[in-house]
């Protein structure tokens, strides 16, 4: 009969070869990335605008400015110490996991969390100190309105790290897969980059403004 069964495995077409999964494209940035990139361009015009508003009402302004006194440097040259070096450890982290060097990795990323976490405490403090608020006048509703935003974003960053160091953990990551690591880390660094103008701006130009 035409329609037999051919039971010779021989005369099988072989089976093709069983492929790992991809890991992505070599020379090529996740979309994830491109995605954070898109995402710290548009947080980076927020902040130049509350800069620069900030900026444009101190040269305008008839009063003291700061109305208080010029603001003290000692706490926040302590946070942008800080705030500075746990964008170092995560770097750190990333590094050593591609290097398979877990514990270092989970041990440089926990720093990086309690910086962070330490940055906010001092921020807080800082908050508590002034005699004003945000309604009081016109440099304290820019002042916690700028360190406010930066507050946020510094929230939302350490929560990305938790989950980060959770996974670096659990060796989620290797030298292959660690797109997350990168894609943390560059929103980290944007956070932190953010800071040195802000405290460019608060701290350190109205001792410029006195002058005038």
């Amino acid at each position: 009969m035409s329609d037999a069964v051919d039971l010779n495995p021989s005369s099988r077409q072989p089976a093709e070869p069983v492929r790992p999964l991809p890991v992505g494209s070599a020379g090529e940035r996740s979309g994830g990335w491109w995605g954070c990139l898109t995402l710290i361009v548009t947080e980076g015009a927020l902040f130049g605008y509350l800069i620069s508003s900030y900026l444009y009402l101190a040269t305008l302004s008839p009063q003291h400015w700061p109305p208080e006194g010029l603001p003290k440097l000692g706490l926040g040259i302590a946070n942008t110490v800080i705030l500075l070096s746990s964008s170092v450890f995560v770097w750190l982290c990333e590094r050593f996991v591609r290097r398979r060097r877990v514990r270092w990795a989970v041990a440089s990323m926990a720093l990086g969390v309690v910086l962070g976490i330490a940055f906010m405490g001092i921020q807080l403090v800082e908050w508590h100190a002034h005699p004003y608020g945000l309604t009081t006048h016109l440099y304290g509703s820019l002042y916690f309105t700028i360190t406010g935003f930066h507050m946020a974003h510094v929230a939302v960053g350490i929560v990305v790290l938790l989950f980060l160091l959770l996974w670096t953990a659990l060796g989620y990551f290797d030298e292959k897969r660690c797109a997350a690591l990168t894609i943390g880390g560059l929103y980290w660094h944007f956070v932190d980059i953010v800071w040195l103008f802000i405290f460019s701006t608060l701290y350190l130009t109205p001792y410029l403004f006195k002058e005038r």
